[in-house]
């Protein structure tokens, strides 16, 4: 006997085939693997005179800050190249000026020789002032150079003494540059000015900040973030968007970098060859304060301007990342030049916008990160493949749920006169 409870479970089963079937899952682009560089990571140590403070685990926070490069000096991994970069550590005067320039490279980036390293460490003493912006400036130089992936560490106990030279301006500043290169921030017992900083710093980056309270803690993270730099990991390629699709840069499958100022609408170009589908996504970051109400869009066209298909995203709150994407798949064309060996691309039109504001506040330039992901792939074989539906089709969309609606209410109106059939008899 078909009961109330099989039935609703297979309306069920029924819902969930036909939207299952109209919302599949992305599938990587297969891509040619790249040879991969030695990735870099510079470890920048705070050693103004603050660090002479002893509440870590009974000892001072220079002790701790030591003991911890010795964990972490002898497990570093084989394939990373990494530096040592100190601030504050060889001016111990008074004038401000001489002890903002007080940043030095105590260990150069490249193969480590641990033992060389550990002996630069120990000779450390707390000393001077905190000039956070000029040292990631120094740590961004020394990690120039190839398209490794780039990582700075900052261990510090305290808030820059050196504005107006921001640290957080300067890391959007080095984020701006489209180098790929990652800011993790560690506070020592920070104080709230000191963890707001940090915070504002990793975030411009698309970094972590952490609050350290033990030795161990401190250790554990420094050393989880440089493995971490070990990592395979797809290295994003700075690219600039333009105001036009005419002048827009032409783009391979792969994951690209830019920023867009607020409110800003950028293009860019794709090619895409007969029974080609195109997947792309958008992600643009707020790493400073916004106003509530925000979109993000991300459009596809024809050249002439004819919209294909769009993805967006809008968000009323506090967001670190809003993301969208689209999928167009191009169809096999019919009247193909039979004596051409190659068919002729189609160059399809992407253009990012933001809805994005900031407060009078808060200052709206470098623009806000974007990330933009490319992938090219072999479309569906056949027009009713269930990749076809919603992309860029969305007629067919409304009239399958439309359909998937009107068949729900006829089984859910027969069900609910046969339970009361069935109560009646009762």
């Amino acid at each position: 006997m078909i009961t109330s409870k099989r039935l609703a479970a297979a309306l069920c089963g029924l819902l969930v085939t036909l939207t299952g079937g109209l919302f599949p899952a992305v599938a990587r682009a297969d891509a040619e693997p790249a040879e991969k560089q030695t990735p870099k990571v510079e470890l920048v140590l705070d050693v103004s005179g603050s660090m002479r403070a002893r509440d870590i685990d009974g000892q001072s926070r220079m002790a701790a800050a030591k003991q911890a490069f010795n964990e972490v000096l002898d497990a570093v991994p084989a394939e990373v190249n990494l530096g040592i970069r100190t601030l504050g550590a060889n001016y111990p005067g008074k004038d401000r000026k001489e002890g903002c320039k007080d940043t030095k490279q105590l260990y150069p980036v490249g193969p480590l020789d641990r033992t060389e390293a550990k002996t630069a460490v120990a000779t450390l003493t707390p000393t001077g002032w905190t000039p956070i912006g000029p040292a990631l400036l120094g740590a961004a130089d020394d990690l120039e150079g190839g398209d490794a992936t780039r990582r700075i560490v900052l261990i510090t106990d305290g808030e820059d003494t050196c504005a107006p030279l921001d640290p957080c301006e300067v890391a959007r500043e080095i984020a701006a540059k489209g180098i790929h290169l990652t800011i993790d921030t560690l506070g020592l017992v920070p104080d709230a000015k000191t963890r707001a900083q940090l915070i504002c710093i990793a975030e411009a980056t698309g970094g972590t900040y952490t609050s350290v309270q033990h030795t161990d803690e401190l250790s554990d993270r420094v050393g989880q973030l440089v493995d971490r730099a070990a990592e395979p990991t797809l290295t994003p390629v700075a690219t600039q968007g333009a105001d036009r699709c005419e002048k827009a840069p032409l783009l391979e499958p792969g994951l690209y970098t830019d920023r867009e100022a607020f409110a800003e609408h950028r293009w860019y170009r794709v090619d895409v060859l007969p029974g080609q589908e195109l997947r792309a996504s958008v992600s643009i970051a707020a790493d400073r304060a916004v106003n509530p109400d925000y979109g993000v869009l991300l459009r596809a066209s024809t050249l002439p301007g004819r919209e294909i298909v769009r993805g967006e995203a809008a968000g009323d709150g506090r967001t670190d990342v809003i993301s969208t994407g689209l999928r167009y798949p191009k169809p096999e064309s019919d009247d193909a030049d039979a004596d051409s060996d190659k068919p002729a691309a189609e160059t399809v039109c992407l253009r990012v916008s933001n809805s994005f504001s900031a407060p009078a506040s808060v200052k709206t330039t470098p623009g806000l990160p974007v990330e933009l992901s490319i992938a090219v792939v072999d479309g569906p074989d056949e027009a009713g493949d269930a990749a076809f539906f919603g992309l860029g089709r969305g007629w067919w969309l409304l009239v399958v749920l439309v359909l998937a609606g009107f068949a729900a209410g006829l089984l859910w109106g027969w069900l609910s006169r046969w339970r009361v059939s069935v109560w009646r008899t009762n």
